[in-house]
Parts: structure tokens; sequence; C-alpha cells
């Protein structure tokens, strides 16, 4: 008999966690879940900041295509504009440098999301030729 309450009290023992097994299994569970917020935050602000990024990118894409395939040689120096892109308007500007070759010029297109360029968010250079 005395086997079986040992065996008895055995079992009682084994049923349910401690106070202290419960708080560490809460703590490890609040470092997880505040780890992976802060994570999902960070995603959604680099996620933001590649859009801006990729409709700047394109402004400045559109403003090289344009000389690319315009007759004007040389290309103005420190020309500037604004684009209407995905509801916002981009602000750019080109700086034209000569190269060793009188007929290419380099041209560096920065574009911003404001007329002072304080908020500068891309800036492209290609090289333009002169067309015949």
């Amino acid at each position: 008999m005395r086997h079986k309450l040992n065996s008895r009290q055995a079992i009682k023992k084994q049923f349910g966690l401690t106070l202290i097994e419960v708080m560490v299994a809460l703590a490890i569970f609040a470092l997880t879940a505040s780890a992976i917020v802060k994570a999902s935050g960070d995603h959604l602000s680099s996620v933001g900041q590649i859009e801006q990024i990729t409709f700047a990118t394109w402004v400045a894409n559109n403003r090289l295509t344009h000389l690319h395939i315009s007759s004007t040689w040389p290309v103005e120096n420190n020309k500037s504009g604004d684009e209407e892109m995905a509801g916002n308007t981009w602000y750019w500007q080109q700086k034209v440098e000569k190269t060793s070759d009188k007929d290419m010029v380099k041209v560096e297109v920065s574009v911003a999301t404001d007329k002072k360029f304080e908020n500068a968010v891309t800036s492209i250079t290609a090289f333009i030729t002169k067309r015949t």
C-alpha cells in the first residue's frame, strides 16, 4: 500500500506548472511578441521608403529619356521642373558636365519631394550624345 501512496504523490506533483514557470513562459512570450511587432513596423516603414525611391527613379528616368529623344543641343544646365506621379509632385533638377568628347555630356538628374531639394530622394547619372 505504501508503494501506491508514493506513486499518487508523484503523480500529483507532476500536474500543473509552478508560478515561476508560468512567469518565465510569459516573459519569453512578451519578448518574442515585442520583437515581432518591432520587425513588422520596420518592414512597413522600409516599404514606404522603397516606394518613394521607385517613383523618384521613374521621374528621373522620364527626364533622361526626354533628353535622349530631344533634338536640342547642347543640353541645358541647371534646368529644373516638376512632375506629377502617383498622386505626388516630384521636383527634378538636372546638372550637365562636359566630357572629353565634344559630342557627349554627362547629365545628373536629382529628384526631391520639395522645391528646395532638402529632401532629395534619388539621383541618376547618364551620358547624352549629340543627335546627328
